[in-house]
C-alpha cells in the first residue's frame, strides 16, 4: 500500500492537534485518579490490551486520549518499549490465586464452592436518571458473609484430572530464558502455543469476541461450556539475584477454562491483566477453535490473531485517512483511458462497417 506522507502544512498540523487537546481541557492529578476510581473495568481492558499492569498510566492514557481506546492503547504500548525488563516473575498457580469471583457453568457443585462475587450477571440493566437531577446514586452496602470464602480455592481441572474426566498432561518446568515473549519475537507460523495465548490475552475484547461469538453460533466446530471462570489477584513473586524470592506486590487478573463437548472432552484456555471476562471466555473458544485438525478459514491460528492485534489493526484502519493521493490518481487515470477507449470503440467499429459497405459494393 502506497500513500504519500503528509508534509507542508505544519502550522494547519499543529492547530489540529492543539484542537484535540483544548477540548479535553487541562489533565490533572486529579482527573487521572478519577478515571482510575470510576472505570476501573476500563482500565483494566487497556492493561490487557496493552500489556502493561500500571493502573495509573492506564488512566492517563485514557485520559490523554479522550476515553479513545485505541489511540490509549498505542500510547500505553509506545511507553511500554522504553522500560527496561529487570525481572520475570515466578510462576503462578491456580491455587495461588487470591481469588475474588469464581464460578462454573459445568458443575453445579464444585470443590470450594461457587463464589459469585462481583458481577451484574443477576441484576436489572436499570438506567439511574435520577443521579442527572441531582439525586446521587449511592449502592446499597455490601453484607458480610456468615462464613467468608476462602481466600485461594483449589483447580477444577485438578479434581477432573483425577477422576479421569480430562487427560493429564505433567507441566514442563521451563527456564525464564526460554520462555517464548511475544513483545520481543514475531508471530511465525504456525505459532507456539505461548505465543496464541500471549496474542489473545492482550488481543482487542470487541475483534475477540466477535470471532469467538461466530465460532460459538456455529461457523465454527466448538460449542463451549464455562469449566471454572476466575477474576482474582496473582501473586508477583520475584527471585532476588542472591536467591530469595521475595514478593512484589498483586495484579489483577482473568482467567478461564472451556470444555466443549463436540467430540471428546477438550480444554481451552485464556487469562489476561484485569477482570475482563467476556474477553478471556471468546479467546478459550478461540484457543480451542484453532487448534482443531481443519479449522475453517475464519478458525484458523493467522485469521485470529492477526485479526485481534489492536494496534496493527486500528492503524492499518486510520492509515487510510492518510493521502493516497499518487494511488488514486493513478487509478482514476486507468478509469478515464478505459471509459475513453469504450467510448471510441463504437465509432471504430461503425467506420468499419462503412468501409465494408463500400467495398461490397465496388465488388458488384
Amino acid at each position: 500500500m502506497a500513500y504519500v506522507a503528509t508534509r507542508g502544512g505544519e502550522h494547519a498540523i499543529e492547530q489540529a492537534e492543539r484542537l484535540f487537546r483544548s477540548d479535553l481541557g487541562t489533565i490533572s492529578r486529579d482527573r487521572v485518579e478519577g478515571i482510575r476510581n470510576s472505570l476501573p473495568y476500563l482500565v483494566d481492558r487497556l492493561m490487557g490490551e496493552a500489556s502493561l499492569y500500571e493502573p495509573d498510566l492506564a488512566a492517563l492514557a485514557l485520559a490523554q486520549a479522550g476515553g479513545d481506546l485505541y489511540e490509549a492503547v498505542l500510547l500505553l504500548r509506545a511507553y511500554r518499549t522504553t522500560q527496561p525488563r529487570i525481572a520475570i516473575a515466578e510462576p503462578v498457580a491456580q491455587a495461588d490465586l487470591f481469588t475474588v469471583r469464581r464460578i462454573s457453568a459445568a458443575f453445579k457443585d464444585i470443590p470450594g464452592g461457587q463464589i459469585l462475587g462481583p458481577t451484574l450477571d443477576y441484576s436489572h440493566r436499570l438506567l439511574q436518571v435520577g443521579v442527572l437531577t441531582g439525586q446521587d446514586y449511592t449502592p446499597e452496602p455490601v453484607v458480610a458473609a456468615a462464613k467468608p470464602a476462602p481466600a485461594t480455592q483449589p483447580s477444577i481441572i485438578a479434581w477432573q484430572k483425577a477422576q479421569g474426566l480430562v487427560p493429564d498432561h505433567p507441566i514442563k518446568a521451563v527456564e525464564p530464558e526460554e520462555i517464548p515473549d511475544l513483545t520481543r519475537e514475531p508471530l511465525l507460523f504456525p505459532v507456539p502455543r505461548a505465543h496464541k495465548l500471549q496474542s489473545l490475552a492482550r488481543a482487542d475484547t470487541g475483534g475477540t469476541l466477535a470471532l469467538g461469538y461466530a465460532t460459538m453460533r456455529g461457523y465454527g466446530d466448538v460449542h463451549p461450556t464455562v469449566n471454572e471462570l476466575r477474576l482474582a489477584e496473582a501473586p508477583v513473586r520475584l527471585r532476588h539475584p542472591r536467591g530469595t524470592i521475595f514478593s512484589a506486590g498483586r495484579v489483577r487478573v482473568s482467567q478461564v477454562e472451556i470444555i466443549s463437548k463436540s467430540k471428546n472432552l477438550e480444554l481451552g484456555f485464556s487469562a489476561t491483566f484485569g477482570w475482563n471476562e467476556v474477553k478471556v471466555i471468546a479467546a478459550a473458544t478461540l484457543d480451542i477453535t484453532s487448534s482443531q485438525p481443519n479449522p475453517g478459514a475464519a478458525s484458523t491460528e493467522e485469521f485470529i490473531l492477526y485479526h485481534t492485534e489492536p494496534v496493527e489493526s486500528s492503524g492499518f484502519c486510520n492509515h487510510f485517512k492518510l493521502p493516497h493521493y499518487v494511488t488514486f490518481q493513478s487509478a482514476l487515470d486507468s478509469y478515464r483511458r478505459v471509459k475513453a477507449d469504450r467510448k471510441a470503440a463504437p465509432s471504430q467499429a461503425e467506420d468499419g462497417n462503412q468501409h465494408s459497405t463500400k467495398e461490397q459494393e465496388a465488388a458488384l
